[in-house]
């Protein structure tokens, strides 16, 4: 009885272990696995940013917070290479003595080199902005115009969401403001720290 039993449990044993090889021989297909997309930088963003500037003027060195949204698209290579456009503007808070920076806005190019889900670049492009000054209580603004160029960094957290870390020079060239004293002209160069996150299409 005991033997009976136990040829009887090793022949189901074989039964079990040669169905997969036969429905194989059958032509069954096997199962399907979703193969896990590759990450890429390619695609339209949109974004928010918050950060520190710092710089000088004709006469004075204006510096605070600044914060707004940004746009753009990149282009990756099908290598490491990533190429992208990207506009911006912020508030500006910058101020010091006469002088204060009332928005800041550019629009750059970038050049980047992705690890993976990381991504280092430089960037630089035109740069413009609204600039006041106040002597003996009357205040004028004037638009100013320039360049920038600058350096950062930014990570991917999964296919839609990144974070970047960003600095900038920017030169605001020189701007004719009305004075109580006479028109005075008077420049900026500034330096800007910020980060900011993206949402990537």
């Amino acid at each position: 009885m005991r033997i009976r039993l136990l040829a009887s449990a090793a022949a189901l044993a074989g039964f079990a272990l040669a169905t997969p090889a036969g429905a194989a021989d059958l032509g069954y297909p096997a199962p399907y696995v979703q193969p896990v997309a590759a990450f890429t930088w390619t695609g339209f963003y949109l974004g928010a940013n918050a950060g520190y500037g710092w710089g000088s003027s004709s006469f004075s060195s204006p510096g605070g917070f600044l914060g707004g949204f940004q746009a753009g698209y990149n282009f990756q290579f099908g290598s490491p290479f990533v190429l992208g456009i990207e506009t911006d503007f912020d508030f500006a808070g910058m101020s010091a003595g006469a002088y204060s920076l009332n928005n800041l806005g550019t629009v750059r190019a970038r050049l980047g080199y992705s690890f993976d889900r990381v991504l280092v670049y430089g960037t630089g492009g035109f740069a413009y902005g609204q600039g006041s000054a106040n002597f003996f209580s009357l205040t004028s603004s004037s638009t100013q115009t320039g360049w920038t160029l600058g350096l950062g960094a930014e990570v991917g957290f999964d296919r839609n969401w990144s974070a970047k870390l960003e600095y900038l020079y920017v030169d605001l060239g020189s701007a004719t403001f009305a004075t109580a004293v006479g028109p005075v002209n008077t420049g900026l160069d500034a330096n800007i720290l910020r980060a900011g996150v993206n949402y990537r299409f």
